[in-house]
């Protein structure tokens, strides 16, 4: 396949009109003319995912969080993004980036469907017609009623993740829950519309935190790379499905920062 029929698969399930205004998707390095045989699947395309792709000769690489955000004056090798850029370019790898277009169609189906949420809706939406509507975060049921910290350990579990911080009574009852994969701190508002029992996201801070408690709602912080991470292995068997007789390699999976 060349890079254009396999972009046009990611645009199937993830259209570049559903990014927010301000975001950065679609093509970034490359050639749309490239022949494909092999991808590479990250959540970022940091130097070392970037060093991996090449010593795998991944002829694409896609990632969730594109690496050009703004737009850039000059490309240097002296320059943190430049250098990551030409590295690309001379590797002659195309680089695809799906970020709020995935989040609207993709990531929120996806975590939801991980934590088993029923009758879930949409949590803000940003596309609506006479048959359905698309947006970003889901509410719904969790499988059953349980304690927040069970709730907590859930999400851990379901996830493979270390430990999550969690605002709340520990032992308050939930049974409704909002998600917002990623960064949710902007969604406090479209959450708390919903009056879920939780809110289960990632990067909120000490006063979104407890101000969100106050309204009434608690809230487990899973991290930004937490529910995000998700997007690996869905992309992974998407493509594997849907363009044949490519070879998907995948990002290794860790945290992009420890706690000592």
């Amino acid at each position: 396949m060349r890079a254009n029929q396999v972009i046009a698969k990611l645009e199937e399930l993830s259209p570049v009109s559903y990014a927010s205004d301000w975001d950065n998707v679609g093509l970034l390095v490359g050639r749309r003319d490239k022949d494909v045989e092999s991808v590479f699947i990250a959540l970022d395309a940091t130097v070392d995912v970037i060093e991996d792709a090449i010593s795998k000769n991944a002829d694409m690489l896609i990632t969730h969080h594109p690496m050009i955000f703004k737009g850039i004056k000059n490309v240097r090798s002296d320059d943190f993004i430049g250098k990551r850029v030409i590295s690309l370019i001379k590797a002659d790898i195309a680089y695809y980036a799906m970020h709020t277009n995935f989040d609207v169609m993709g990531m929120a189906d996806a975590v939801a469907d991980e934590l088993s949420l029923q009758k879930s809706s949409v949590l803000k939406k940003t596309y609506e017609d006479d048959i359905s509507s698309e947006g970003f975060g889901r509410f719904g049921m969790l499988k059953r009623q349980m304690t927040l910290r069970e709730c907590a350990e859930y999400v851990k579990s379901t996830f493979h993740i270390p430990g999550v911080r969690v605002f709340g009574d520990l032992d308050a009852d939930v049974m409704t829950a909002a998600i917002c994969p990623g960064s949710g701190g902007s969604m406090i508002d479209d959450a708390l519309n919903f009056a879920p029992d939780v809110y289960i996201t990632g990067d909120i801070d000490h006063h979104e935190g407890i101000d969100a408690v106050a309204r009434g709602m608690n809230v487990i912080d899973a991290g930004h790379y937490g529910l995000e991470k998700i997007f690996v292995p869905y992309m992974k068997e998407y493509i594997e499905r849907e363009c044949k007789g490519i070879k998907v390699y995948t990002m290794k999976m860790k945290e992009p920062f420890v706690i000592i």
